[in-house]
């Protein structure tokens, strides 16, 4: 056989001619199949994101991360295969590797499946990590003084006071810790937070009377921590339904000095009784003796009716005078009450204040309304007969503004109605209208009538 000449190309078989483009065109078929294989599995792993996301917060967030991760990753590996299968050529028997590529997308479609699934159960709640407590207790400190301890006690006060001492109050729990609940000074809580060792303990002890000492530190104006270095408990005291007491007569007792003068001040002291001494002016209204113990001759007029054996008729010769009584004195109003008299004395009377002596006198006599003139610094007098079961009386501001010194009763010679004399001493010039109230006695409030008269003070 003549070989060829130089520069002529060699002939090649068909079958070796044709091999080359044919693998190209498998591979690149391959490659796009890989492509669309890829699309559709993120297209459905991306399908059941969205299911998942409906189902729970949680889920979504979780998928959303996976379909990520995994969307990543097929980009890349389509990509590093083209750069190889570029490179060079796959022969022949290589290419059956690239129907496994379809498996990865099935499966990673079916884990996300699973995980979709998995996330639509409800979690369960994070458990919460034990919060830290003070176990150990520091160095004893200085002890608290009586200072320093008062102002501890008081709400608004007392900011970066520490040190050793007691506090009792109530145990509380807030936010798993315990806290003891003291009353201050001023009965404003104030709340200290226990540490140390019994911390884990107290908390058990709710709503119980506690009692701790050890290092207290008063952290805020309302509020302080305590290391607690002994404490003690004492149950709440249960409530005890108390049977009816049987009705026994109220056992008497002295009265003290306060309330003797809350007995004999006008408007107070309605309900208190017990034993004690009241001194006052003697009068009668109707058979009644009667003390009047202040504000005589006004609506204000504050007097007691003497009851018990020492109110005899022995007592109506020093009706004028000034008695001290002892006994049982029972106050049923603002403006008096009863007296059950054991010991009635007789006390001088005391000197007027005002001498009536060359003083230029006007005399009213009786309920007649009418005017009168009165020279500044002289005297005005009004007689009105008493009536049995009522009195007499003006109004305190009139009193002060008219002059009012005396308020005198003076019983009749024989059995029969007294008469009440008010005696005045005019100290400013101008017209005053001076109204009289027949008043029941014991309520100045009841009126049964009442006068006015004109005065009119000329320097």
């Amino acid at each position: 056989m003549a070989k060829p000449k130089s520069g002529a190309k060699k002939t090649t078989p068909a079958g070796k001619a044709g091999a080359k483009p044919a693998a190209k065109k498998d591979s690149a078929a391959r490659l796009d199949l890989i492509k669309n294989a890829s699309k559709r599995a993120a297209k459905a792993a991306t399908k059941l994101a969205k299911a998942a996301s409906d189902v729970t917060k949680g889920a979504k967030s979780a998928v959303k991360k996976a379909v990520q991760e995994k969307a990543t990753a097929k980009k890349a590996a389509p990509a590093g295969k083209t750069a190889s299968a570029a490179k060079a050529a796959p022969p022949a028997a290589k290419t059956p590797k690239a129907p496994p590529a379809k498996a990865p997308p099935a499966a990673k479609s079916a884990a996300s499946a699973k995980a979709a699934k998995a996330s639509a159960v409800p979690a369960a709640p994070p458990v919460e990590k034990p919060r830290p407590r003070a176990t150990k207790l520091p160095p004893p400190g200085e002890p608290l003084t009586k200072r320093e301890m008062e102002q501890l006690l008081t709400a608004g006060e007392g900011r970066g006071v520490t040190g050793e001492g007691s506090l009792k109050g109530r145990l509380v729990v807030t936010n798993d810790m315990p806290h003891l609940v003291v009353v201050g000074r001023d009965k404003r809580e104030l709340t200290f937070l226990l540490q140390g060792p019994d911390q884990e303990v107290l908390p058990a002890y709710v709503d119980h009377k506690v009692s701790v000492s050890g290092l207290i530190r008063k952290t805020t104006n309302h509020a302080g921590v305590v290391d607690v270095r002994k404490y003690s408990a004492k149950k709440p005291d249960a409530e005890v339904v108390e049977a009816a007491p049987a009705e026994t007569e109220a056992r008497l007792r002295y009265l003290s000095p306060g309330e003797v003068s809350m007995v004999t001040a006008a408007g107070m002291g309605a309900g208190i009784k017990g034993f004690a001494g009241v001194r006052g002016n003697l009068e009668m209204t109707g058979e009644e003796f009667v003390l009047v113990v202040s504000n005589g001759g006004t609506r204000q007029q504050v007097s007691f009716i003497i009851e018990g054996k020492a109110a005899g008729k022995a007592l109506r010769k020093h009706v004028g005078y000034t008695l001290q009584v002892q006994g049982v004195v029972d106050k049923t109003s603002g403006w008096g009450g009863r007296i059950m008299a054991e010991n009635v004395e007789l006390r001088p009377s005391e000197a007027r204040a005002v001498s009536r002596d060359e003083m230029e006198l006007v005399h009213i006599e009786g309920e007649v309304p009418t005017s009168v003139d009165v020279r500044l610094n002289h005297g005005l007098t009004v007689r009105l007969p008493e009536h049995p079961g009522f009195t007499w009386a003006i109004e305190p501001t009139v009193a002060k503004r008219v002059g009012l010194r005396e308020a005198n009763f003076e019983p009749a010679p024989e059995d029969g109605p007294g008469t009440r004399e008010f005696f005045f001493t005019p100290r400013n010039p101008g017209a005053f209208d001076v109204e009289f109230f027949l008043a029941k006695a014991l309520s100045p409030g009841l009126v049964d009538r009442s006068f006015k008269i004109n005065v009119t003070v000329k320097p």
